[in-house]
């Protein structure tokens, strides 16, 4: 069931959206060759404990860290480790989540590492520009669909793959609500939208082939053919004067 926000209940959301973009964009900055990914997540949690918020994450459905911290080839889903270090050249998505007073923000952003290939830089300027051209459909009266269609169309154009296993969704009282927001889709198609609505848009890009798998470890998604993959989210609500971005940052 879709369920739509009061004015008060997206107050409390935008207080997490806000604590969501302001620990990102500290992590972030610490992003450099030699870091590892699991300081990279024990500051995320540092920083939770020191704005009064709760990782979303961490212990959701067993995941064991605050921070999915996904590089190269790796979709979605990363789980940080000390032993795993940052080279120059990898991109890394970081995504990241909280609750503050049972409302949830989310939100992902994937960055260079040092120097990047063009290549690598091309898929992660067309993934956020993707994410902009979705973001940009959350009108009262468009669809579901309209907001994958947008995504779909624009990085299909550079003959990029669009993840179907993964997609955005519903996000309020819980983490993942309904409705599912595919990255793909037909205009005119799906669930109509309404003021009240808050969506979790992210999509995830690969440069190659859309296929993917998930690793042992049971959570880790890479690419089957290998190639690099970009994943940008924020948390929109829908208002009768168009989106407004909860995650936003600088």
């Amino acid at each position: 069931m879709v369920t739509l926000k009061s004015e008060r209940e997206l107050n409390q959301m935008r207080k997490a959206g806000a604590a969501v973009a302001q620990i990102l964009g500290e992590m972030v900055k610490l992003v450099q060759p030699g870091i590892s990914t699991g300081e990279i997540d024990r500051f995320a949690e540092s920083r939770c404990k020191d704005l009064g918020v709760l990782p979303a994450f961490k212990g959701y459905h067993g995941f064991p860290a605050t921070v999915c911290i996904s590089v190269n080839d790796e979709v979605v889903h990363g789980i940080p480790s000390p032993k795993r270090l940052l080279r120059d050249g990898d991109i890394v998505g970081l995504d990241f989540g909280v609750s503050y007073e049972g409302w949830f923000g989310d939100s992902a952003r994937t960055i260079p590492v040092g120097k990047i290939s063009k290549a690598a830089l091309d898929l992660i300027d067309a993934t956020r520009e993707s994410l902009a051209k979705g973001i940009s459909e959350c009108r009262e009266g468009n669809t579901v669909q309209d907001i994958g269609a947008a995504i779909q169309n624009y990085v299909e154009g550079f003959g990029y793959g669009v993840v179907r296993e993964f997609v955005g969704h519903g996000i309020g009282r819980a983490l993942h609500e309904d409705p599912q927001v595919p990255n793909y889709g037909t205009r005119g198609k799906g669930l109509l939208l309404k003021a009240g609505m808050v969506l979790a848009i992210e999509p995830m890009i690969n440069a190659g082939g859309r296929e993917v798998k998930v690793l042992r470890d049971g959570w880790t998604a890479v690419t089957v053919d290998r190639s690099l993959s970009a994943h940008f989210e924020h948390t929109v609500v829908i208002t009768p004067n168009g989106p407004e971005i909860l995650t936003r940052y600088e």
